[in-house]
């Protein structure tokens, strides 16, 4: 039985179908990389949940009474009241998205030499904590690295590996712990309340820091309630206000569960770090009443906060994602089990087994997809993983596909025409060939990295180069 969407269409924008001739040029001036696709030459874009979303007449209406003042804006006001009411957390310093609050959390705690434990890297999280000369620490369950692993709360913190960072670093050493909820790059996986009151028990008694990675933790509030014991009769704000009562902050990247376009916060419980980030703010954002954003940006993400709490809207959200993800496993296309909350992600080691990791099996599966049907998805693979500091490759156990389903845009039919395109693409994988990399920026490599198809000649030249890396 379908979930019937929560709402109705008022507003719509055309989308434009193209001919695979047409997607073959596309694909070939993008460098195969789906980043650098226009967005007028694809059909449906599940490239990102980030900044996607469909805002709501609501939010609309609240855009209309932006206050533009360059200092104690009503609409900064209206923003730390929300995010005080659901949230729980004392301070909020809004950013202008996501990586702006986690390029101030890095700067604020992070000193050369320190380790920041996590439930899996992400790659613009990882980026600040090493430019800063944190080093990253995977501290995830180990099942979190396996496709084919299904486990309600998948994104877990093995608190074993936690305490062995510990011991072994030194608890001063670690300024925060960094724990997403939900884990992005394990498929969109939750974190179980009992893991959270755990890593934050523990955390406790070691005088150490968590903050989370609350992008979208609503997401998370929900399988909360649907999985866990003791969680069912509980109300998507309750248990949110639970979760968030075990860190003493978050970044925010509010364009995803907060429903808009742009924008994003840093909050804390602590007025000294709170006083820190005030300073630091003007460097990079703006002042600390609008730190980037237009005063109608803030009053459409505090009126997004309360919206994205309605449990008939994310339980339809969460129902969307399974449906694709359903039909996908039905015609045997491997994907990430189990479903995640914000995207169905395409197992691309097992879909295109012929490749090896070198030919970079995501990056290509992703192009070829577009090519299919005029889909755009993102690599989460080798790709996004880049290189560590000595240039070396980074191998990740995980070769993804990320088919991410933007908030309140799509229909059921959508879903039906992308699941078939990935169905026929799966038919002829074997005549799929692999990508080399033609340009490699150094930093966020995935965003404008350039590739090309390879070869039977070259095929044979990178196997070989592959198996001589292996042995030595």
């Amino acid at each position: 039985m379908l979930i019937a969407e929560p709402y109705r269409v008022k507003v719509v924008e055309p989308i434009k179908q193209t001919t695979r001739e047409q997607r073959k040029r596309c694909i070939e001036e993008a460098g195969y990389n789906t980043f650098l696709l226009r967005s007028q030459d694809v059909y449906i874009d599940f490239l990102t949940d980030s900044g996607t979303s469909a805002m709501s007449d609501n939010q609309w209406a609240g855009m209309m009474l932006g206050d533009e003042a360059y200092a104690g804006s009503r609409n900064f006001l209206a923003l730390e009241e929300t995010v005080r009411r659901y949230y729980g957390f004392r301070y909020m310093v809004p950013t202008h998205q996501g990586r702006g609050a986690e390029n101030l959390l890095s700067r604020l705690l992070i000193k050369p030499g320190d380790y920041i434990p996590g439930n899996m890297y992400f790659t613009t999280t990882r980026a600040h904590q090493e430019l800063n000369g944190g080093v990253f620490v995977d501290v995830i369950i180990d099942e979190a690295h396996d496709a084919t692993a299904d486990l309600p709360f998948k994104g877990n913190v093995d608190l074993a590996k936690l305490e062995s960072l510990i011991e072994r670093v030194g608890e001063k050493n670690i300024p925060y712990i960094s724990l997403a909820v939900t884990v992005n790059l394990a498929g969109g996986q939750p974190v179980s309340m009992a893991n959270i009151r755990a890593v934050r028990n523990l955390a406790q008694q070691h005088g150490i820091t968590v903050m989370f990675d609350a992008t979208r933790c609503v997401e998370n509030a929900y399988f909360i309630k649907e999985r866990e014991a003791g969680y069912a009769s509980k109300t998507i704000p309750e248990i949110l206000l639970e979760m968030m009562s075990y860190a003493d902050g978050c970044t925010m990247s509010g364009k995803k569960d907060c429903l808009v376009n742009i924008g994003g916060f840093l909050a804390m419980n602590d007025e000294s770090l709170y006083q820190r980030a005030c300073e630091l703010i003007v460097l990079f954002e703006g002042m600390p009443s609008y730190g980037g954003l237009a005063g109608r940006d803030m009053e459409a993400m505090a009126r997004g906060i309360v919206e994205s709490l309605d449990y008939d809207y994310i339980a339809h959200r969460i129902a969307q994602v399974r449906y694709l993800g359903e039909k996908l496993r039905a015609a045997g296309v491997p994907i990430v089990e189990p479903i995640g909350g914000h995207a169905v992600f395409l197992d691309a080691r097992r879909f295109l087994s012929h490749l090896s990791q070198d030919e970079f099996p995501a990056q290509t599966l992703a192009a070829h997809l577009y090519i299919e049907g005029g889909v755009r998805a993102m690599e989460r693979g080798i790709v996004s993983a880049g290189r560590d500091e000595r240039g070396k490759q980074h191998y990740p156990k995980l070769e993804l596909v990320r088919l991410a389903i933007p908030r309140r845009v799509y229909t059921y039919a959508h879903l039906d025409v992308a699941a078939e395109a990935v169905i026929r693409l799966f038919r002829d994988r074997d005549e799929v060939p692999g990508l080399k990399m033609v340009y490699e920026p150094k930093l966020l490599r995935f965003f404008t990295a350039r590739f090309a198809p390879i070869e039977n000649e070259e095929r044979a030249k990178v196997l070989m180069q592959e198996r001589q890396l292996a042995q030595s």
